[in-house]
């Protein structure tokens, strides 16, 4: 079922697939309420929960606390700064390699794979050189 658009739920998608960042819902809120003064947070959680439901973001899961989401939507690991907090795209992983290794070798049970989701945990190269 298509869902009707409206400004709100148009910029809040806009919001998440216009960074790189992976923002958390107070992040979108922050960055559309000086040009959408009627904007709640609770407006943007709801619109959020709508593209998890259609598939048009993914969640990270939560970092410091707060659930952090991807525009991006097709499977790719991330790399996530246990003290920033920072999260970053890994491309050219090689766990899509074996992901594939192991639909060609068949799945236990017949299971079938319908999405993953690979996060690493570590420090950034900021926070590294920081330590």
């Amino acid at each position: 079922m298509e869902r009707k658009h409206s400004k709100k739920r148009d910029a809040v998608l806009k919001a998440i697939r216009s960074t790189h960042s992976h923002p958390g819902a107070q992040w979108i809120y922050d960055t559309l309420k000086p040009s959408i003064p009627s904007l709640s947070l609770g407006t943007v959680y709801r619109n959020i929960n709508v593209f998890l439901e259609e598939g048009a973001v993914v969640s990270i899961g939560k970092v410091g606390g707060e659930e952090r989401f991807d525009g991006q939507v097709s499977p790719h690991p991330h790399l996530i700064c246990c003290r920033c907090g920072r999260v970053v795209d890994l491309p050219g992983s090689p766990d899509g390699d074996r992901l594939r290794e192991t639909e060609a070798g068949g799945l236990p049970e017949g299971f079938v794979i319908d999405h993953r989701k690979t996060v690493y945990y570590g420090l950034c190269g900021k926070c590294a050189a920081g330590s």
